[in-house]
């Protein structure tokens, strides 16, 4: 952590000491933990926010790269400006958008049914479920491998069900989507990233004016990204032509903000380029005379190629910034949904309903996903960043529009979707667009494989542990 921010080793080995301390001993003072209970419940309470945290770090440390690892690749943000936005907008996204009902048995992977009356075997099992994708995650993290954290959750707690429960206590359905989801999402980001970096290269980098082209360009997919994630994602009314309209607004202000920063960001060099608009600066070689879709476009230098970047790095950051954001939302649910489903058996909830997350467990979610991203979130970022194929701005806007899209669209259709596929294959499609030497093949067979193995490794690790807790410990209710 201290190379990874440019910090002395004292200063980051104080950060993680104030991280574990806050880890300790903030459950004492939760709502959750005060309130009327006996000394054992107590205890029980506090060592399952323990193994909750202990998720949500592993989610920091892992997959919170998904938002921010192309635009530290491309250098439109430094890693600590990355880390500090990216906590500030996992923590908001964690709390405001994370208070939802959520199934006990989480994302329907279990049939609760089959649990009924083995309140004590399910709590254990929940925990070591916890501990066991938290563990994978670790391991993945600690060399680089982005992995779902989905997948390691539906992997453990498959493998705590079907060994504790019998085929019966699986929806296997679910488990068959999941899996599908290797292929689908990254042939899908692939795919989406090929065609929109193609789409620049064509449309800007071949204009007269690339830098003019590029700044006329980012109000209008600003618009239609704005309009088509807040009509999808976040209707304001239940009524169709008033969420329209209140979507094309939304838009239409981000458009004339996006527009604004970019004028008088920019300004300058946007004159100095019109004012060369006589003397174009040479492009690196040739443009063909011809130019179909799929021809290989030499980029803009000099001034052109400046403001070229300078555009597509503020709409990469807002693009992050999104994702990032609804990513401290959605999978903050992976480590707060088991640890909310096992506070409910402790405290006498039912096992086969459905649960309201309180909003302090939450908030706790949202702390240990900053504490991760903060103490081992530059691994991945490193590799999504850096090691899959070398990304500039234009592709990294490239890779994290493509991922966002098909995130949020293929979630609207019901399709299986994992959020950290969908943008390693964006990457690769940005990569495969250059060529395919562009991309380093080393790395993305490291990466298939540790998706390959990651819902068994999960399933073999919550049944071990689930094995160590029952045959150790005392029975707990």
């Amino acid at each position: 952590m201290a190379q990874a921010f440019h910090i002395s080793s004292n200063t980051a080995s104080a950060i993680s000491i104030c991280i574990a301390v806050a880890a300790l001993s903030l459950p004492i003072f939760m709502k959750t933990l005060v309130q009327g209970m006996g000394l054992k419940t107590k205890l029980l309470s506090y060592v399952t926010l323990l193994f909750g945290f202990f998720m949500a770090w592993n989610i920091g440390a892992n997959d919170v790269a998904n938002a921010m690892g192309t635009s530290v690749g491309s250098g439109a943000l430094t890693l600590r400006q990355a880390v500090v936005t990216a906590a500030i907008l996992e923590f908001s996204g964690a709390l405001l958008m994370g208070r939802h009902v959520t199934s006990t048995m989480q994302k329907g992977i279990l049939v609760a049914n089959v649990f009924q009356g083995k309140d004590s075997l399910l709590f254990v099992g929940l925990l070591s479920s916890l501990a066991a994708a938290g563990t994978w995650l670790q391991v993945s993290s600690f060399y680089g491998w982005p992995v779902s954290t989905t997948h390691c959750i539906v992997g453990s707690m498959v493998g705590f069900g079907l060994v504790y429960g019998g085929p019966g206590a699986v929806f296997w359905s679910s488990l068959a989507r999941v899996t599908s989801s290797w292929v689908i999402s990254p042939v899908f980001g692939a795919a989406v990233s090929f065609l929109v970096y193609k789409c620049i290269r064509r449309f800007v980098y071949s204009a007269p004016n690339p830098g003019e082209a590029a700044a006329a360009a980012a109000p209008i997919a600003v618009f239609v990204g704005v309009t088509l994630i807040t009509f999808a994602a976040f209707p304001l009314s239940n009524k169709l032509s008033i969420a329209l309209a209140q979507a094309l607004g939304c838009g239409a202000l981000g458009a004339f903000f996006v527009n604004n920063i970019i004028r008088k960001q920019l300004g300058h060099l946007l004159a100095k380029s019109k004012s060369k608009s006589t003397q174009q600066e040479p492009h690196d070689e040739s443009t063909p005379k011809s130019i179909g879709f799929l021809s290989d476009i030499a980029g803009p230098t000099g001034t052109q190629l400046e403001i070229v970047y300078g555009v597509f790095g503020y709409m990469q950051i807002l693009s992050a910034c999104f994702m990032s954001f609804a990513h401290g939302g959605n999978d903050v649910s992976n480590a707060i949904g088991p640890l909310a489903a096992a506070l409910s058996i402790l405290h006498g909830g039912a096992t086969g309903g459905e649960i309201i997350i309180p909003l302090d467990v939450l908030a706790w979610g949202g702390f240990g996903i900053v504490a991760g991203l903060m103490m081992w979130g530059y691994r991945v970022i490193a590799t999504i960043g850096k090691k899959i194929t070398e990304l500039t701005p234009t592709r990294g806007f490239a890779a994290e529009f493509a991922a966002a899209s098909v995130v949020l669209f293929a979630s609207k259709l019901g399709l299986p979707i994992s959020a950290t596929h969908t943008l390693v294959g964006a990457v690769m499609g940005v990569g495969f667009a250059r060529g395919l030497n562009s991309v380093r093949a080393e790395t993305v067979r490291e990466i298939v494989t540790s998706w390959m193995v990651t819902i068994p490794i999960g399933a073999v690790l919550a049944v071990a542990y689930t094995w160590i807790l029952t045959k150790f410990l005392p029975p707990i209710f």
